[in-house]
């Protein structure tokens, strides 16, 4: 890794390459200790030096990677030249900075969005099943292969051996996916009511956030103290475009990846939920609708989601759902 070492008068103190890792990098600034505050991109590298500046208590910042791209962008790029842009920027006090995320659930988190990766190998199982199928023009199968009760027979219905075969293996992968994904759940589960029940709990009463989500809001948007308002939180959840305007003339809209995907992901899912056997939800939706029509009405309903959760946690208490259909 590339360290860069900037004196507050602007001198450069030390401006090399070395072997990343705790010795190597404690060696390199021992000379400097004294008032030094270490800062590093937000790349996926950056939690051993957190940690590491934790112990040895030094300050440490992370600086926001998209936002310092926008910020000293030039022709050239590499890694000499980010470490010694990433320290004129922390001397000028010009560093987007970005949420030191708490060590103590970093790895719960990393399980969380590991997950997703079953998922996503199971749904790729199940439209391989059904591609098969259409491909042989076979009668539809009329049930959701999702549930395990209804993939019994489904590799039988081909004549031949080799499309029976490779069936078999997908529904043996999805069988197996299903298990380890359930014991996974359960684990984030027991976890989360060990780092923080109360809140865990509290989000329950969010109709339409059940157990899976309730876990990324948890472990994606804690703590909700780095968020001074609720304009803050509702943008870092993707929900809402920034304009680009100068003179007084708008041109389209910038900054769709600031911001965390799982959030996003969390409340337009929940946006969906909440009206399910929610007739009172369902009338709140279609007065959306007039205005800007049904696409963006599921956008607003998950931004007054992302604004009630918010103003949930930061106040201590449940949801209320007649305050926030009609208040």
């Amino acid at each position: 890794m590339y360290v860069c070492i900037l004196h507050r008068d602007g001198e450069t103190l030390v401006h090399q390459n070395m072997k990343a890792g705790p010795a190597p990098f404690l060696r390199a600034i021992a000379p400097y200790r004294e008032d030094l505050v270490v800062c590093v991109a937000c790349l996926f590298t950056w939690s051993w030096l957190a940690d590491l500046c934790a112990r040895e208590g030094m300050p440490f910042v992370l600086g926001h990677a998209l936002y310092m791209q926008a910020i000293h962008g030039g022709k050239a790029k590499n890694d000499t030249i980010d470490a010694q842009k990433i320290a004129l920027l922390l001397r000028g006090e010009m560093l987007p900075q970005a949420s030191v995320y708490p060590a103590e659930r970093r790895a719960t988190r990393g399980l969380l969005r590991r997950r997703m990766s079953l998922l996503r190998k199971r749904a790729e199982l199940l439209a391989h099943i059904q591609h098969t199928h259409s491909q042989y023009t076979l009668p539809e199968i009329g049930k959701k292969l999702a549930y395990k009760a209804h993939r019994d027979g489904v590799a039988e219905r081909f004549p031949d051996p080799a499309v029976q075969k490779s069936l078999a293996v997908d529904l043996a992968r999805i069988s197996s996916d299903d298990r380890l994904r359930n014991d996974v759940e359960l684990t984030m589960v027991n976890t989360a009511q060990h780092h923080d029940a109360h809140t865990f709990y509290r989000l329950q009463s969010v109709p339409g956030i059940g157990t899976l989500l309730r876990l990324v809001l948890l472990y994606e948007i804690h703590p909700i103290a780095r968020f001074p308002r609720v304009q803050d939180a509702v943008s870092s959840c993707r929900l809402v475009t920034c304009a680009k305007a100068s003179a007084g003339k708008r041109s389209g809209t910038s900054g769709t990846q600031i911001g965390n995907a799982y959030v996003k992901w969390a409340f337009s899912e929940a946006a969906v939920l909440f009206l399910r056997d929610n007739p009172a939800g369902q009338t709140s939706l279609a007065r959306l609708e007039q205005k800007p029509g049904q696409g963006k009405a599921f956008t607003v309903l998950a931004q007054q989601l992302a604004r009630a959760v918010y103003d949930r946690l930061t106040r201590d208490t449940v949801f209320d759902r007649a305050t926030f259909l009609h208040g």
